[in-house]
């Protein structure tokens, strides 16, 4: 152990000299209380508390603690409907259909993430917040623990089982909820699932052909606008022209179609990418199944750029608005030629071209008749008069011999 070593220190007095200096004007020191001590004031959060425990519970820690709690209670039930409508967001409400409870974790390709969340409404417009609501409630109904302790388990009298949870409930579909929001919640493999939406699908495959909407008499606006809503999701650049009504001007016609005539998607189709075979560690077959994923996406992507085209075409094709602007646009030269040669003969219709044509034709044809009715006077004039003249000569003759006799 340490010994302790004292020192004798001893400070050399203060001289006499000496004198305290005293505080400068700009101090923030005040001058001591006349009563030599201050004042202090009972206020604060903790002086409140010590009154409510002295007045209204003699004392009482528990009595103090059981109010506080109380009135924590009627603050949240007072408050309880705004929170929650602030924090829910409209979703996780969605009941599941008996399909979608019963999917397989294995095949999660194959499901359609946003029902599993109970995002069917929403699809591709719901945000992170909802998508994050949204797991949490299903996790809350649908997590393995909470079903184990809810679900009975069947009764037995086998010593072998006994102490052994015997409910059937596993987790799948928890796993498909876990997956689906991996999957949502991440930027890129939503894309990807986004560009193969199992709900666009099947409405891209249910689109009408020009010919149902010649035979069915479909109304255009009402078919087409849907659809181009539809695809105006994958453009690069937005926001996207819509394709109007009836009574667009032509600039906004020209606009439209000069768009997506020239749309450029960011449509991919890596989600539909075959897995390379599990438990297979040869290179050669991981090369030929990413080569063989790399053209079938070029393929489906060249077979989507044609489809919209196809879409682009028929709609340009089916438009009543284009016949009105060519309309529009053939009286305007026309206008313009009257402008510049104001003196130049009005040209005449399709309409009037036709009636004149027809009206000398007729008149031709009348003509003729007439021609031909006169030829027929004249060529019978013509046998009257020589019938005449021989029977005039006729006469002469006779007479003649008459008087030779």
């Amino acid at each position: 152990m340490a010994a302790v070593q004292v020192l004798s220190v001893s400070t050399p007095p203060v001289s006499s000299s000496y004198e305290i200096p005293s505080a400068p004007s700009s101090s923030r020191i005040s001058h001591p209380h006349p009563s030599g001590h201050r004042t202090l004031l009972p206020v604060g959060p903790a002086y409140l508390t010590h009154l409510r425990l002295s007045l209204h519970h003699q004392h009482s820690f528990s009595s103090l603690d059981k109010h506080l709690e109380a009135e924590r209670e009627r603050l949240a039930a007072l408050h309880g409907d705004d929170s929650l409508g602030e924090d829910d967001l409209g979703v996780g409400e969605e009941e599941e259909s008996e399909e979608t409870l019963h999917l397989d974790p294995k095949e999660w390709k194959k499901q359609d993430h946003y029902a599993v969340l109970g995002l069917s409404h929403l699809r591709y417009l719901a945000t992170p917040a909802q998508i994050k609501i949204a797991h949490r409630k299903k996790v809350l109904k649908h997590h393995p623990d909470k079903k184990a302790s809810t679900t009975t388990a069947p009764v037995t009298n086998s010593l072998y089982l006994a102490g052994v949870n015997q409910n059937t409930n596993d987790d799948a579909f928890f796993k498909c909820i876990q997956k689906a929001h991996e999957v949502l919640t991440n930027a890129e493999k939503r894309r990807q699932f986004d560009s193969v939406d199992p709900l666009f699908m099947e409405l891209e495959e249910d689109m009408p052909t020009a010919a149902e909407f010649k035979t069915k008499n479909m109304d255009f606006f009402k078919i087409m606008v849907p659809i181009f809503d539809l695809y105006s999701r994958f453009s690069k650049t937005q926001p996207v022209p819509g394709l109007g009504h009836i009574d667009s001007t032509k600039e906004e016609v020209e606009g439209f179609y000069d768009f997506w005539y020239n749309f450029d998607s960011w449509r991919s189709f890596e989600w539909l990418d075959k897995e390379v075979n599990e438990g297979s560690d040869s290179r050669d077959d991981k090369r030929y199944t990413e080569k063989k994923n790399k053209s079938e996406r070029a393929r489906r992507k060249k077979e989507d750029i044609a489809k919209l085209r196809g879409l682009v075409d028929m709609t340009l094709g089916l438009d009543p608005r284009i016949k009105r602007i060519k309309q529009q646009e053939k009286e305007a030269r026309e206008a313009k030629k009257r402008a510049g040669a104001p003196n130049a003969p009005v040209k005449k219709t399709k309409q009037q071209e036709e009636e004149e044509k027809k009206k000398a034709e007729e008149e031709a044809k009348q003509k003729e008749e007439e021609e031909k009715v006169a030829r027929a006077e004249a060529k019978k004039q013509k046998a009257a008069a020589a019938t005449a003249a021989k029977k005039a000569r006729r006469q002469q003759r006779t007479t003649e011999d008459g008087d030779a006799a």
